[in-house]
């Protein structure tokens, strides 16, 4: 059945979702039929789909109180000095375009719904490189985005899939043309500002065989009472004998549900890498997943969450060998202080035939006092006998005979907390370029502020 018929007159968008606002979404991106048709048949399945019952509380989050689409800005801008006033100063307090000048090859900001400032190098321009926003994409490059658009997710994996399909606006589309490896990261940065916003972006990567890319994804929100739902979906696509690295550093407040789906597919001798840093948020649902399609593809996800007072971080890591000769490593570090929780929730699978695999999963989670609660849930599926599979898991205190050691030679009891975090977080920051490194040390000191003592 196609929808796309159904787009009539503009109307104002207003809370909760239904088709009308669905169809004023894509009407509002001049988009195609066909992907009228898509959201629509996205919104019906998940008014099908119930809420999950496993893992995070989700009871406080309210579809029907939150506004799915808000324009940050009239336009689009490849100039930092045209970007309206309001949001310029939001991003430069944050370190943007000045990060862009220093190391970067390409920089998007969204703020609310849309990105509303993108640059890429142009020396990258010049070999083929797209750094974009989708809906920029659809109308450029549309026989790329149809071919892989909602392939590695589709709008029935789950049911925040569904939602973002149905609603989905700005996020980054990357393609990098056959032999082409961009060695400055590109980077992009969320931010939601409006109380009670729903901020629903969908990246999708690229590498044709032979390429590599760096991307660096930061997210960010201020306080408000009520609750706000950032509900992302990426989608790499790593073809044979290519490497992504997706790295991600949020820092959300206190009151968003941070609900997000992330899924990459490796092709033949392909890598894929996600760097996953969880800082903030009310709750966190994220496990990254790589699917190791064909052989000698590898694939690796490090990450850390760190869970504080009123927050759980429900996060983890998904691979799954569906072919010879690939390999794995997950390594998933938590911290919770103050009564936060953390869960270690993933999954490791090997297939029928997958010969020759070697995989490694280890899950390492540091309490820093009593009321904090940590919890692993690991699944590992073994369907053939050829491989080499390990896991082990940790739960460990911060030890009272290190702090005092630490205060004997001068530190304060706090100094000396964020000295041991970080020598036990040690492996993700080595993993991120410096700027990015600097910038956790400063996230765990201040993480650190009054937990201790």
């Amino acid at each position: 059945m196609k929808f796309s018929k159904e787009i009539g007159k503009k109307k104002p968008l207003v809370m909760g979702i239904n088709r009308d606002i669905v169809i004023q979404i894509s009407q509002n991106k001049n988009e195609p039929g066909w992907m009228t048709d898509f959201r629509l048949r996205a919104l019906e399945i998940f008014e099908r789909k119930p809420m999950p019952t496993w893992g995070a509380d989700l009871s406080g989050l309210d579809y029907k109180n939150i506004h799915y689409y808000v324009r940050g800005s009239d336009a689009q801008e490849s100039s930092w000095d045209a970007v309206p006033d309001r949001i310029k100063k939001t991003f430069e307090a944050l370190g943007v375009p000045q990060a862009e000048r220093s190391f970067l090859a390409g920089v998007g900001a969204q703020y609310e719904s849309e990105l509303v400032y993108k640059n890429l190098q142009q020396q990258w321009k010049d070999k083929g490189v797209v750094f974009s926003d989708i809906e920029t994409a659809l109308h450029e490059y549309p026989e790329i985005v149809k071919k892989y658009f909602s392939t590695v997710i589709p709008p029935h994996d789950n049911t925040f899939a569904a939602l973002n399909s149905a609603v989905w606006s700005g996020g980054s589309f990357v393609y990098v043309p056959e032999g082409v490896h961009v060695d400055m990261p590109l980077q992009a940065y969320f931010r939601i500002d409006q109380k009670q916003m729903g901020q629903f972006e969908r990246t999708l990567i690229i590498t044709e065989p032979g390429s590599s890319v760096h991307y660096v994804e930061g997210c960010s929100a201020p306080v408000h009472r009520s609750g706000s739902l950032h509900s992302a979906v990426v989608e790499l696509v790593a073809l044979a004998d290519s490497k992504i690295r997706y790295t991600t550093i949020q820092n959300w407040s206190s009151n968003v549900y941070n609900l997000v789906t992330k899924r990459a597919v490796a092709y033949k001798n392909a890598t894929v890498e996600w760097i996953d840093g969880n800082f903030g948020s009310k709750v966190t649902m994220k496990y990254p997943c790589i699917i190791l399609k064909e052989s000698g593809a590898s694939g690796q996800i490090i990450s850390i969450a760190v869970a504080g007072a009123g927050q759980h971080q429900d996060t983890g890591a998904k691979i799954i060998h569906c072919a010879p000769n690939t390999s794995s490593n997950i390594i998933a570090k938590s911290i919770s202080k103050d009564g936060g929780r953390t869960s270690y929730r993933g999954l490791l699978k090997v297939l029928k035939g997958a010969t020759g695999v070697v995989a490694r999963v280890q899950c390492d989670a540091l309490l820093l006092d009593t009321q904090s609660r940590t919890d692993t849930y690991p699944t590992v599926q073994v369907f053939e006998e050829r491989v080499d599979v390990g896991h082990e898991a940790s739960v460990s205190a911060v030890d009272e005979e290190q702090i005092f050691y630490l205060m004997s030679r001068g530190l304060t009891e706090q100094q000396a907390s964020a000295m041991i975090v970080n020598g036990f977080i040690d492996v993700f920051v080595k993993e991120l370029p410096m700027e990015y490194a600097v910038e956790i040390n400063r996230l765990i000191a201040h993480e650190m502020e009054g937990s201790i003592g």
